[in-house]
């Protein structure tokens, strides 16, 4: 009997606990739906109520004189509560906001199928409805149940030019919604340029007005007469450090070119004009067209999407001769008066580096105004040889710092999210290409002359000419001049001093400035101002040379650095040069001299256009037959 009792009592045990488990389980849930789950408390406030979004207007942007550059006006997005959509005129509606019934169709399909879909919150079905297409839609919005107009802007732009510097507006991923919870499906955000790197400050705080609805869905007024709406707060204006006439100027003299310029303020850091050529018109990426556009520029082989200031990278060729020639004296290899002969060109047992006629031999000043490829061969390879480090390897990585610390090799760190590194080799590579012991400096020569594995973006090369024009410092280029109601990085105001003394200075100064009086840069000599500068010529196994051209102006207390790029344009003199010219004119004069007109003339109708294209479809050939092979 005490054994059946002891089974009845163990049964009735296990019966009881499995009872608790689940009563215990039904509290969980019912703890759950109540206080921690939003899901039911969503549906019943979305029945109640509607939420609806305020946008606040996007901060404007300015150039550096306070010209307006960027602003915004209106435009209207069209919100689905799918929940509350009732059969309709399918036809009628599309008529309304111009759009077919079969791209209707798959609009309500994308919805459907989208990241955190609900039936019971706002969706948006079209963007952007310009303010004729709204005006339609808003007398006919009764006819059709359960769609909404969103306010929102668009940006505007005041000049047809600078778009790869003031970037643009579109709407934002699935990768942008999960890093940032500001994000919601529909919304917009910077893309490029200043519009994406200021983008937290430009876009401003949302805001939200709750509309009360009755039993059926419809709504009553603002819930509470708007006691607990939140204004949106706009976003903060910005004042750019780009000089938008020198920009326009710029952008009008690169017209059917191909290549970049970068203008830069040496004391401050500040970029005064960012040409990208070719371009396209900043409005062209504006509104329901964008996609269109945006697509059409992709596929057009110039490439006119491309970042060339912050992206493109090509050897500096002669340009790097005045660092080179800072580094040689820094390492007591030369001084401004050592000679070192040039019988047109560097030869050395079967090497030869050819270079152009000019006296021989000559001293280091002469050899930058003539730029003398001998001159700098014999140098390197002095340096290099003498393994003053006590290993060539040794020897070479104290070349590539001080080389580095003139900006080059790395990012410069400028305000802009897409800058691209150039190129500095160190020692490893050389030794894993010839050996620990299977090179020296004749290997390596090409490097004498930025060429070999040199390779610079035409950021780099006008902040290396910073450096120059302020003998030994230049500060982190940057676009941003002046937030409002606050400041921008305390990085854009630090100077980074170069490895090499101020004393080496002013002899390779002596040198660019003679350029301009006597040698290869004569092109851009000024009436009154003293100009230095150095021409450079980059090899292209694509096509013709590219040519390149930097300067500074006036030689004492410098107020602008420009460095110019025309793919496929021959010597540095013959384009790249004669743009630089113009631009020293336009901004530190105000106007062009009548003896320079012809040189506009020139540019304006020169079109280098189709031997640049030519060598861009070469370059995507051979890039396409390489990706096939094994």
């Amino acid at each position: 009997m005490a054994v059946e009792n002891d089974r009845y009592i163990g049964r009735k045990t296990t019966i009881l606990l499995i009872m608790a488990i689940i009563a215990f389980c039904y509290m969980l849930q019912l703890l759950n739906l109540q206080i921690f789950s939003s899901n039911y408390k969503e549906v019943a406030e979305n029945q109640g109520f509607l939420h609806k979004t305020k946008y606040p207007a996007r901060g404007l942007i300015y150039d550096r004189n306070g010209k307006l550059l960027v602003y915004n006006k209106p435009a209207y997005d069209v919100m689905v509560v799918m929940r509350e959509v009732e059969p309709f005129d399918s036809l009628d509606f599309c008529r309304a906001v111009n759009v077919s019934i079969e791209d209707l169709r798959k609009m309500f399909s994308d919805i459907k199928h989208s990241v955190g879909y609900s039936r019971y919150t706002p969706q948006l079905l079209i963007s952007q409805l310009s303010i004729e297409e709204y005006a339609v839609l808003q007398e006919k919005l009764f006819k059709f149940p359960g769609f909404y107009i969103q306010d929102r802007t668009l940006r505007e732009y005041t000049y047809p030019c600078a778009a790869h510097a003031l970037g643009s507006v579109g709407e934002v991923s699935q990768r942008d919604i999960d890093s940032d919870a500001y994000y919601r499906r529909g919304d917009y955000a910077g893309k490029n340029g200043v519009e994406k790197f200021y983008e937290k400050e430009l876009r401003g705080e949302k805001g939200v007005e709750i509309l009360l609805r009755d039993v059926h869905g419809r709504l009553k007024g603002s819930y509470r007469d708007g006691e607990l709406d939140v204004a949106p707060v706009s976003g903060k204006n910005i004042r750019i450090s780009i000089d938008i006439d020198l920009q326009q100027y710029a952008e009008g003299l690169m017209v059917n070119k191909i290549g970049s310029i970068v203008a830069i303020e040496p004391e401050s850091g500040e970029i005064l004009s960012l040409v990208s050529s070719p371009s396209f018109n900043p409005s062209d990426l504006v509104g329901r067209q964008r996609g269109k556009n945006f697509h059409r520029l992709m596929a057009d082989p110039l490439k006119p999407l491309l970042d060339r200031p912050m992206m493109a990278r090509y050897p500096p060729g002669s340009t790097f001769k005045p660092l080179q020639a800072l580094i040689l004296q820094k390492e007591g290899i030369i001084t401004p008066s050592t000679l070192y002969p040039c019988h047109n060109g560097f030869v050395f047992g079967g090497l030869r580096v050819g270079c152009h006629g000019h006296s021989s031999p000559l001293d280091m000043r002469h050899a930058i105004q003539t730029s003398c490829n001998g001159y700098f061969c014999w140098g390197y390879k002095a340096l290099l040889d003498r393994k003053k480090y006590g290993t060539i390897q040794a020897t070479f990585e104290s070349w590539k710092q001080d080389v580095v610390s003139f900006g080059f090799g790395y990012k410069t760190g400028v305000d802009f999210p897409n800058e691209n590194r150039g190129y500095i080799p160190n020692a490893g590579v050389y030794d894993k290409v010839y050996g620990v012991k299977g090179w020296k400096g004749l290997t390596i020569i090409s490097n004498a002359i930025g060429q070999g594995e040199i390779i610079t973006t035409p950021l780099q090369l006008a902040n290396y000419c910073c450096a120059i024009a302020n003998r030994g410092w230049w500060i982190t280029p940057h676009i941003a001049k002046e937030i409002e109601g606050g400041s921008i990085d305390p990085k854009y105001h630090e100077k980074h001093i170069t490895n090499v003394p101020f004393q080496y200075f002013e002899s390779v100064i002596d040198g660019m400035e003679m350029s301009v009086t006597g040698g290869t840069s004569r092109v851009a000599g000024m009436d009154s101002i003293v100009v230095c500068a150095k021409t450079g010529t980059a090899q292209n196994p694509h096509g013709k040379d590219h040519s390149i051209f930097m300067c500074f102006a006036p030689r004492e207390n410098p107020k602008i650095v420009i460095a110019v790029f025309v793919e496929n344009g021959g010597f540095g003199a013959t384009w790249a040069g004669p743009i630089a010219s113009l631009m020293l004119e336009k901004y530190l004069n105000g106007k062009v001299p009548d003896r320079k007109k012809y040189l506009e003339e020139r540019l304006y109708h020169a079109n280098l256009i189709e031997s640049a294209a030519s060598a861009y479809k070469r370059s995507d050939a051979s890039k396409q037959k390489n990706q096939k092979k094994p």
